[in-house]
């Protein structure tokens, strides 16, 4: 009896160590690996799935975005990039301007203001900045050619549908109104300070729109051109024709305009 009493000590407490090791084999395993993967992959899905579909669909609105001719002036090249919402100018930005030295300051102060005139405009009939001639005049023509292509998309969906009139073409800008919009350039009329050139925009046999494309430029005349030019531009839109009165101080450019003005008209006429 006494012999067989330590031994059953010691058979015990094999079978509970045996059973402990058992139990925390069983316990341990569920408790990392899985649940670290189940949370870190939705998180990256969802941060870039919805970025991408905004982006595609923004862009997707029917907007225009139309980049202008690059125009040289003395102090640099000037481009114009606007964007188009119906028709009208949602944004202007421009693309390249005069820099360097004076260059550089001219342009981050008449910059933003033209980019500002050209959206309330709604068009390149817009006023000079002062200081910023050059840079000025460039912008108005770039800008006048950017527009240039949107009427000239317009018009080159217009032009297919012909007299069958397509639904699409007339459908989106009114009926026939589109059709009957014309751009005119006259004839560049040479004065004795520089030429003079006139393009107009006719839609129903009125004048809607009317810019010097070219106008005297350099030194003096620079500065006769940035006051006389949007005064004349005004005049032709107000009276529908070439019988205009000369701007004072800017009689051969008036002469110039006027005579521009007349030869674009007469081609709206043929």
């Amino acid at each position: 009896m006494k012999k067989s009493h330590p031994l059953r000590r010691i058979v015990l407490a094999g079978a509970a160590t045996v059973s402990g090791i058992v139990l925390l084999l069983t316990l341990k395993p569920s408790s990392d690996p899985a649940a670290a993967s189940a949370e870190g992959t939705p998180q990256g899905q969802q941060s870039v799935a919805p970025q991408g579909s905004g982006g595609v669909q923004a862009a997707g609105n029917g907007d225009q975005t139309l980049t202008g001719d690059v125009v040289k002036t003395e102090y640099g090249n000037v481009q114009v990039r606007v964007t188009m919402s119906g028709g009208k100018i949602t944004s202007a930005a421009a693309v390249q301007a005069p820099s360097g030295g004076r260059s550089t300051e001219v342009s981050t102060n008449s910059v933003p203001k033209l980019n500002q005139a050209a959206i309330q405009a709604g068009s390149a009939d817009i006023d000079a900045v002062s200081g910023a001639t050059y840079t000025s005049g460039g912008y108005k023509k770039s800008l006048q050619s950017a527009l240039d292509k949107a009427g000239s998309s317009a018009a080159t969906g217009g032009g297919s549908g012909g007299g069958g009139g397509s639904a699409d073409a007339s459908g989106s800008t009114g009926g026939g109104g589109a059709a009957q919009a014309k751009t005119l350039t006259g004839t560049a009329v040479e004065t004795d300070y520089g030429p003079v050139q006139v393009r107009i925009t006719v839609t129903g046999g009125k004048i809607t729109k009317a810019e010097a494309v070219q106008s005297p430029s350099g030194g003096r005349s620079s500065q006769i051109s940035g006051d006389a030019v949007p005064k004349l531009n005004q005049a032709a839109v107000a009276a529908g024709s070439a019988d205009i009165d000369a701007v004072s101080g800017a009689t051969y450019t008036s002469g110039g305009y006027k005579e521009s003005l007349q030869s674009a008209l007469d081609q709206a006429g043929g």
